[in-house]
């Protein structure tokens, strides 16, 4: 099945670029309220799943052993801008914990906050692993390891205990066994699981409805989305699409950006969780995908993020990056709130 063109880039009169990509809207038992393209082709969810990787740390009282509240929960779940703020914190729950930068696997990298990147320039300093993204994640990862008696070294792999737990729970989340045949490497060293993008819809549907957890579970998902409605600047950053709809809707929408032009969410109300992959792995039309859902499921959000104007140097605006004719469409004829689901599939 060829995925249809679900954002277009224009140039004055004509379209200059286009991404291809897939999407399905999922309630918890698996119904598809919308599917656009193949979402049965497994795909690499990346950063678009810390929430679910976060879970062990709340299960195995970890977090309350090391005093982590709402704010540290929530950096745990992000993929952060690298700011004072958020690599303060991720230090922090090191030192709760007993380690320091030293005990991180994740690696360095530039922060993805263009302000945080400057000022480290402009200091002449060259980044360390607390400006990674992901050290918030790996940083609740090493707080389960000493919580439980483990070694630290090597929590990235997928032999060791840290992350047979994260297996787990993804593996019980999303009914699938998820074995080394769809087993990756994501940037920051830990173990990535594709799925089909209509069983991550359906996981993330779960994640907003608590349907065919345990009490204890429900408890553990509530905490962690409440952290991130609570601290949505410690899932991203200012001005970054995660961080500025969650704070606009807490508790309507929950939504996580991944590399190569993945997005996942909940929408609690709703009962409902999506998943996209476009094809090429471009953000931008990653993003502009994922708001053309939200925005048609909450006109509140209309305006929060554009998807974006197309500028020359000057600041000319010559183009604009915009969903597909096919893509609105078939958000039209999305009916959630009825008993009717329309599915579209292929390209126009």
């Amino acid at each position: 099945m060829t995925d249809p063109i679900l954002i277009e880039v224009t140039r004055g009169p004509l379209v200059e670029s286009w991404h291809r990509g897939a999407l399905a809207l999922a309630a918890p038992s698996g119904a598809l309220a919308l599917r656009l393209g193949n979402v049965e082709r497994a795909v690499y969810p990346r950063s678009a799943i810390k929430a679910l990787q976060a879970l062990p740390l709340i299960e195995t009282g970890a977090a309350d052993r090391f005093g982590f509240g709402p704010a540290e929960i929530a950096l745990a779940c992000g993929s952060h801008a690298g700011t004072e703020r958020h690599t303060h914190l991720a230090a922090t729950m090191l030192d709760r914990a007993g380690l320091t930068e030293d005990a991180l696997g994740c690696g360095a990298h530039a922060p993805l906050g263009a302000s945080a990147a400057n000022a480290l320039i402009a200091a002449g300093e060259a980044p360390t692993q607390l400006h990674n993204n992901c050290s918030g994640k790996h940083a609740g990862m090493l707080a389960t390891a000493v919580h439980l008696n483990e070694p630290t070294n090597g929590y990235w792999e997928a032999s060791h205990p840290v992350q047979q737990r994260v297996h787990r729970a993804l593996s019980d989340l999303s009914g699938l066994p998820l074995g080394a045949d769809v087993r990756g490497i994501d940037g920051c060293s830990v173990p990535n699981w594709a799925m089909p993008l209509s069983a991550l819809a359906r996981t993330f549907a779960k994640l907003a409805t608590g349907e065919g957890m345990s009490a204890a579970r429900r408890a553990a998902v509530a905490r962690i989305l409440d952290a991130c409605w609570e601290h949505p600047d410690m899932v991203a950053g200012k001005s970054r699409a995660d961080t500025v709809v969650m704070r606009a809707l807490p508790r309507q929408v929950f939504m996580k950006t991944g590399a190569e032009g993945v997005y996942c969410g909940a929408f609690p109300e709703l009962g409902l969780g999506f998943a996209l992959k476009i094809e090429d792995g471009a953000k931008r039309a990653a993003a502009g995908a994922a708001m053309a859902l939200v925005e048609r499921l909450y006109p509140a959000a209309r305006g929060l993020m554009p998807v974006g104007a197309i500028k020359t140097w000057r600041g000319l605006e010559v183009g604009a990056v915009r969903s597909s004719a096919l893509f609105e469409d078939a958000l039209a004829g999305l009916n959630v709130f009825g008993v009717s689901n329309r599915q579209v599939a292929g390209d126009r």
